[in-house]
């Protein structure tokens, strides 16, 4: 993520000066607020536990998986984690917690497609964009599915999945759509190993304390990177494969990429390392949320 915040504030001084002798226009008085909004201090903390109601997501999916791992039943996947939390004691608390957070992080993320970037040149702030617009999505869709909860509803992940794909694969063009979203998957996998691999998310943290405190939070982050990338893989192999052999049943979100990993050989052992690498990302992202740059 770009050093948003950051660089709105800078930018918070110049947009005064915007004036030509007369009433600044209506439009650019609703971007300024809309500005002045989005870099408020409490927006800035809402938006910071975005990152933590996403760490307790992947947390509860890698403790999921590890059952599974174990011999145990459940859904690892974000319906099954979210199922759980609400079973829990306090949990409505802290579902509606984990939806302001991610709301809030949402829009923040959205602020930076209109309000970001400034400064570079068109290529960077293109990509910048695509960047911001897409965990703008993500962390919606979760703060909805959050939102849901709270309320009372319930959903699953694994048979939307397949029901998704079996309405794509009816036709050729939803077919492609399809196999392009699977090709996507493993890119961005690749790119979540990558990251882990080199340690590139470190650009968007600051203030990391020394010793090993710092060092541990850049070991959980590598750890949990490389093993979200690893899942991410396998899903969008997955997709790719019940594309190409028309098999729905085959495309079961990420609960159905786990489980068909348990099934290989050294399966079991290789899902426990999955499952805690997705606890360690938690974690990570739940330290992430003081450290990130915003």
């Amino acid at each position: 993520m770009a050093s948003g915040m950051a660089s709105n504030k800078q930018n918070k001084g110049n947009k005064h000066d915007r004036t030509n002798g007369g009433p600044r226009d209506v439009g650019e008085k609703a971007t300024d607020a809309a500005e002045d909004a989005v870099n408020s201090k409490g927006f800035e903390l809402a938006a910071r536990a975005g990152y933590v109601a996403a760490g307790i997501l992947h947390f509860m999916i890698g403790l999921i998986a590890l059952g599974l791992a174990r011999g145990g039943s459940g859904s690892a996947d974000q319906s099954g984690a979210i199922g759980q939390l609400a079973g829990s004691p306090g949990g409505t608390a802290l579902l509606w917690f984990c939806f302001i957070g991610c709301v809030a992080l949402a829009l923040f993320q959205l602020s930076e497609v209109f309000f970001g970037a400034k400064g570079r040149n068109d290529k960077d702030r293109l990509k910048a964009r695509l960047k911001s617009g897409g965990q703008a999505a993500a962390y919606g869709v979760i703060g909805a599915a959050f939102g849901q909860y709270a309320l009372g509803g319930s959903s699953n992940s694994s048979s939307s999945s397949r029901s998704l794909s079996a309405t794509l694969m009816s036709n050729p063009a939803g077919a492609a759509l399809l196999l392009a979203i699977g090709v996507g998957i493993l890119v961005v996998g690749g790119y979540f190993v990558y990251s882990g691999a080199t340690r590139r998310f470190r650009r968007e943290l600051s203030g990391l304390p020394a010793g090993r405190a710092g060092t541990a939070v850049l070991a959980l982050g590598t750890v949990g990177y490389i093993a979200k990338g690893f899942a991410l893989g396998i899903l969008g192999v997955l997709v790719v494969v019940a594309t190409a052999t028309n098999n729905p049943e085959q495309s079961a979100g990420l609960d159905g990429a786990l489980k068909t990993l348990r099934d290989q050989p050294f399966g079991v052992w290789l899902l426990g390392a999955v499952a805690l690498g997705l606890m360690a990302y938690g974690v990570f992202l739940a330290v992430r949320s003081k450290y990130q740059r915003l």
